[in-house]
């Protein structure tokens, strides 16, 4: 997947915003990527843009070696799939986990439906108990592993994941975090992932590109990272406040 000389803007003439300013990358097939900011930085404004959910944007965005228009068909949905920052917003209340995960296969018309609902729910680490439970009974934790199993349950070869664990428990972000990396390692999956948490990055991606006020202002290697190695002065403003937050826990 790569993006080059991304803009996306809101608002015409005068009132025109611009959130994501010549934006581009590279994300290795089997790859995580990372992008890093805080909020208001553009980052989950790229995943829309991918995904096609922001009406004005410029450039050329490439996903499996082919180009994208202005429209996603759904080629383009069974092959790249989303995970939200809030497992309590994300899942319908009035929804049990089976109809989530059916819908899901419904919609791309896939067979095996009771086979594939108990496959991708071992797969996120919930018994078959958890089947026909409502979100209401779930706990983030819970509810964010049915947002991974909902994704998944097509076989994408992307997951787009917009900060997954920051809405969750510190207890229970490492678990989803290692939930994923097992995840990509088994089933081949390419990562674009969107964090506020340097640490988290770090742990998820071997790339990682900072932005700051729309714009990318750094591409760094997980090993630079780790080094804290940094040219531009924004990064070595997280990359402190990162280290600080590390020490005070």
């Amino acid at each position: 997947m790569g993006l080059e000389n991304v803009n996306v803007w809101f608002g015409e003439d005068n009132e025109r915003v611009d959130a994501v300013i010549d934006a581009g990358f590279t994300v290795s097939f089997g790859g995580s990527f990372g992008l890093v900011g805080e909020s208001g930085s553009g980052k989950s404004t790229i995943l829309r843009a991918i995904t096609g959910l922001v009406p004005n944007w410029s450039g050329k965005i490439s996903v499996l070696g082919r180009e994208l228009s202005k429209d996603r068909g759904k080629e383009f949905y069974s092959a790249v799939q989303m995970v939200f920052q809030d497992p309590y917003a994300s899942l319908h209340p009035r929804q049990t986990v089976d109809r989530v995960l059916s819908e899901a296969l419904s919609l791309h018309g896939f067979n095996n439906v009771n086979e594939r609902i108990l496959q991708v729910l071992d797969d996120v680490g919930l018994d078959k108990t958890f089947r026909f439970r409502w979100p209401h009974q779930l706990s983030g934790g819970q509810r964010q592993r049915v947002a991974i199993a909902r994704a998944l349950i097509i076989e994408p070869t992307i997951l787009l994941l917009d900060e997954p664990t920051s809405a969750l428990d510190v207890s229970v972000q490492a678990e989803i975090l290692n939930l994923l990396t097992r995840l990509r390692a088994e089933k081949g999956l390419t990562y674009l992932m969107v964090s506020h948490d340097l640490a988290v990055v770090g742990h998820m991606c071997s790339k990682i590109a900072v932005m700051n006020g729309g714009k990318i202002v750094e591409l760094l290697s997980v090993e630079d990272l780790r080094a804290l190695k940094a040219e531009h002065p924004y990064t070595k403003v997280l990359l402190d406040a990162s280290v600080q937050k590390r020490r005070e826990e």
